[in-house]
């Protein structure tokens, strides 16, 4: 996976440097809440200044349909950028060019139109074929940034040499989204702890009955294949359920929960591990070696089905072994709960940490591993 990094670029004195980070930080009424994402790109942007460049930044922010939109544009970052980084310009945002997605040349062109070397820092795009990804390592010296290469640096090691036990904890709505790490870190984990909504298609895979739950029927059959493969795949022994009367998210609105076991009710749907199951991941998570989580246990924005993601973030900031956080929701999650100084790495990107997993690399690696500059 070796890449060129930042001592790779040479003499940058006097020289233009385009960064692209991850700047697509939540907003609410056109106001930055979490910071984190610009926070994370200064050891980058601190290193490049001082080695005399002057930094050019470019991000995405939002799903913009290839036009401007108001509702995305870069000012409020461009505002805290200049707080904690003066003297870093900062693009417009990046989708709001169709050129972007597309990895259009032209757009391309236009980027790197006046720099001398790039920098990749974004690891929440590096799964992307997008222009300002992949783009001007083919033209100019290029080098992954100090997250990027944390990122790899902490990730890679989990698809072959792990400390052991190396247990996986994976959660989310879909088993589908998962299948691909589910296999990957399937041969290297000693055990794999499944919940969320993605676990109640192994629990029908298992025999139990998930009443109203989120169900993928057509991956049943697979979740068959997986739980008689030789795996540790440890499924939800009992299950936190709303029924129909209920809302979720609107605890006022009524509707009854139950803790039941492994089998739903007809007209409940599931929504969290149960008390039981979260005590058993917990004792699991306690004696690992590593542990990597992606995905939360159940809804755990409404209060009624937060225990058991709860648990699971409470276990890894207790674990001995080292903790890693996939990014996501799992992050969201660390972060509401006040517990991500607990954590030994929290990825930048869900996404991107489970592309890179399953598949042991990134367009953005690729990229860089191509760059004129790449030895």
């Amino acid at each position: 996976m070796s890449v060129p990094t930042l001592e790779d670029l040479g003499d940058l004195a006097g020289k233009r440097v385009l960064l692209r980070a991850d700047f697509n930080v939540p907003l609410r009424d056109g106001v930055i809440t979490d910071d984190l994402r610009i926070r994370a790109a200064l050891p980058t942007i601190v290193w490049l200044q001082e080695a005399g460049a002057t930094v050019t930044a470019c991000s995405h922010l939002g799903r913009p349909k290839g036009e401007p939109d108001p509702r995305y544009s870069m000012a409020p970052v461009r505002e805290r950028l200049a707080e904690l980084a003066p003297g870093v310009e900062l693009l417009e945002n990046l989708r709001f060019n169709p050129g972007e997605t597309a990895n259009d040349p032209a757009f391309v062109a236009e980027l790197i139109a006046g720099q001398d070397a790039y920098v990749l820092d974004a690891f929440g795009a590096a799964h992307r074929s997008h222009a300002s990804v992949v783009g001007p390592p083919q033209f100019l010296p290029s080098a992954a940034g100090r997250l990027l290469q944390r990122e790899v640096e902490v990730l890679m090691p989990l698809r072959s040499d792990p400390a052991r036990p190396f247990v996986v904890v994976l959660g989310g709505s879909k088993v589908s989204d998962k299948l691909g790490v589910i296999e990957a870190l399937g041969a290297v984990a000693d055990t794999m702890l499944i919940g969320g909504g993605m676990c109640f298609t192994f629990l029908a895979a298992a025999g139990h009955g998930v009443g109203d739950s989120l169900l993928e029927a057509d991956e049943v059959a697979t979740c068959e294949r997986l739980l008689s493969s030789g795996m540790r795949i440890v499924v939800p022994s009992d299950i936190v359920a709303l029924d129909a009367a209920g809302t979720i998210g609107d605890p006022d609105a009524g509707g009854e929960v139950v803790s039941v076991g492994a089998d739903v009710p007809d007209g409940f749907r599931g929504l969290d591990i149960g008390p039981g199951t979260a005590a058993e991941f917990a004792d699991v998570i306690a004696g690992a070696g590593t542990v990597f989580w992606n995905g939360p246990m159940g809804v755990f924005e409404d209060p009624r089905f937060a225990a058991g993601t709860r648990a699971v973030a409470e276990a890894l900031a207790d674990a001995r072994g080292f903790t890693v956080v996939g990014g996501g929701d799992s992050a969201a999650a660390v972060a509401e709960f006040g517990l991500a100084a607990e954590m030994d790495h929290i990825s930048t990107g869900g996404g991107a940490s489970l592309e890179l997993l399953e598949q042991g690399d990134l367009p953005g690696l690729d990229a860089l591993r191509n760059a004129p500059n790449a030895t």
